[in-house]
C-alpha cells in the first residue's frame, strides 16, 4: 500500500507508472455480474441476510465442490464472508483460543501474522525454500509442534507472494499429519482457478474438517465487492455464525446477488486467466535476461517472487529506486519474509501484457 501511495504521488506529478505491486485483476468485474448487481439496483431494496449468507448463493457454491473437486459439502457448511479477509477473522475467532500458536509459511502473506497478532494469537512463521519447493512440509509442520504445542496452521495453494502450489501429493500428506497431531488445518485457496502448471486440489478432497476459504476477487475479478466464503466443520459452523452475526450481521446483499452470476462467467474469466498466462509467460522469458536470476516456481496466482541479490541487499530500497527511477512499481519482499524478505521482490502480473513489454523495457534499460 505505501508503494501505491508512492506510485500515486509520481503519476499525480504527471509521470506514467507501470503497476505490479497490488494483487488484484487488472480485468473489471465480468458482464454477469454487473448486470445482476444493475437488477439488483432496479429492485431498489438491499437489507441483512442470513449471517451465512443467501441460500442460493450457499447453493451454487456447495454446487461448484461438487463440480470442481468431486466433494459433496452441504450448503449448511458453507458461510459467505466479506471476502477472504472477513472468513480469515472468523476462522481464527472461531476455531481458536488465546495463546494459541498458529503455523504459517515465510514468505507468506503478512496480514496472517497481522491479523493472529491482533486477535492474541500467536503465529509461528516456519521458514519454506528450495529444498521443500517453497512450501510447507509434514517434517516442518512436527517439528514446529514438538518445540511447542501448534494449534493450528494455515497454508495458502496457488500462495502470495510466490503463486507457488502445493501438489495434491504433498497437500494430502500435510492434512493428514495436521490430523494425526490434532492440529486445526485452515486451506487458502482463493487463488483457485488461476492455475497455469499442475492440478489445484482442495484441502477437502483429503480431510472433511478442514476449514476452507475462497473468494470471488482473484479469479472472479471482484476484489472491491468484498464477498467471499469458508467452508467449515460441523462443530464450528453455529459459533462462526454467531461470531459473525455479532461483527458484521452479513456480507453486502448486492455482493452476494452479483456473487451468484459470476460463476456463469466462465468463458469471460477464462479470457482474463489467458492474459495472465501470457504475462507469466513473457516475464518467466524475460526477467533472467534482464539479470532477476531467481525466480520462484510460479505454479498459479499472478506472481513472480524474483530474488534481488545480485543487485542489492536492501529490498525495501531497491523497490524505491525502481519507481523513482523506472517507474516500475513492485513490492518488496520485507513484507512476506521478516528474515531473507530483503533479498525479493514481487512482480503482480494482473495488468496487460502491454505494461509487461513496458516494465520489462524500463527495467532492461534502468539496469543496464
Amino acid at each position: 500500500m505505501d508503494v501505491l501511495e508512492a506510485a500515486g504521488r509520481r503519476e499525480a506529478a504527471g509521470d506514467t507508472v507501470v503497476h505490479m505491486e497490488i494483487g488484484q485483476p487488472g480485468a473489471r468485474a465480468p458482464a454477469a455480474v454487473v448486470a445482476a448487481a444493475q437488477a439488483a439496483l432496479a429492485e431498489g431494496r438491499f437489507g441483512y441476510t442470513e449471517a451465512r449468507g443467501i441460500r442460493p448463493l450457499r447453493e451454487r457454491i456447495s454446487r461448484h465442490y461438487r463440480e470442481t473437486y468431486g466433494v459433496d459439502v452441504p450448503e449448511s457448511r458453507i458461510m459467505v464472508t466479506t471476502g477472504s479477509s472477513g472468513a480469515f477473522n472468523l476462522a481464527f475467532l472461531g476455531a481458536f483460543n488465546p495463546g494459541d500458536r498458529i503455523a504459517l509459511t515465510a514468505p507468506g502473506y503478512p496480514a496472517y501474522r497481522n491479523i493472529l497478532r491482533a486477535l492474541g494469537l500467536e503465529p509461528v512463521e516456519i521458514p519454506v525454500g528450495a529444498d521443500t519447493r517453497w512450501v510447507l512440509t509434514p517434517e516442518l509442520l512436527e517439528e514446529a509442534h514438538r518445540e511447542a504445542p501448534i494449534a493450528g496452521v494455515l497454508v495458502a495453494s496457488p500462495g502470495n507472494p510466490t503463486g507457488t502450489m502445493m501438489r495434491p501429493d504433498a497437500l494430502k500428506a500435510l492434512c493428514e499429519t495436521a490430523r494425526d497431531l490434532g492440529i486445526t488445518f485452515i486451506s487458502d485457496e482463493i487463488y483457485h482457478g488461476l492455475v497455469y502448471e499442475g492440478e489445484a486440489a482442495s484441502a477437502l478432497q483429503y480431510w472433511d474438517d478442514a476449514i476452507v476459504i475462497n473468494s470471488f476477487s482473484k479469479y472472479y475479478c471482484m476484489t472491491g465487492w468484498r464477498v467471499g466464503w469458508m467452508i467449515l466443520p460441523e462443530s464450528l459452523v453455529r459459533p462462526v455464525e454467531r461470531i459473525a452475526q455479532s461483527l458484521v450481521i452479513c456480507a453486502p446483499d448486492i455482493s452476494q446477488r452479483a456473487g451468484l452470476a459470476a460463476f456463469d462467467a466462465t468463458e469471460e474469466l477464462e479470457v482474463v486467466k489467458a492474459g495472465y498466462a501470457s504475462n507469466r509467460a513473457w516475464l518467466l522469458e524475460n526477467l533472467p535476461k534482464i539479470g532477476f536470476n531467481e525466480l520462484l516456481p510460479v505454479d498459479g496466482a499472478f506472481y513472480v517472487y524474483a530474488g534481488v541479490r545480485e543487485f542489492t541487499n536492501d529490498s525495501m530500497d531497491f523497490a524505491k529506486r525502481m519507481l523513482a527511477e523506472a517507474g516500475v512499481a513492485t513490492t518488496p519482499g520485507a513484507d512476506f519474509d521478516h528474515e531473507r524478505g530483503n533479498g525479493y521482490i514481487r512482480f503482480s502480473f494482473a495488468g496487460s501484457h502491454e505494461d509487461m513489454e513496458m516494465a520489462t523495457a524500463r527495467l532492461k534499460e534502468w539496469l543496464r
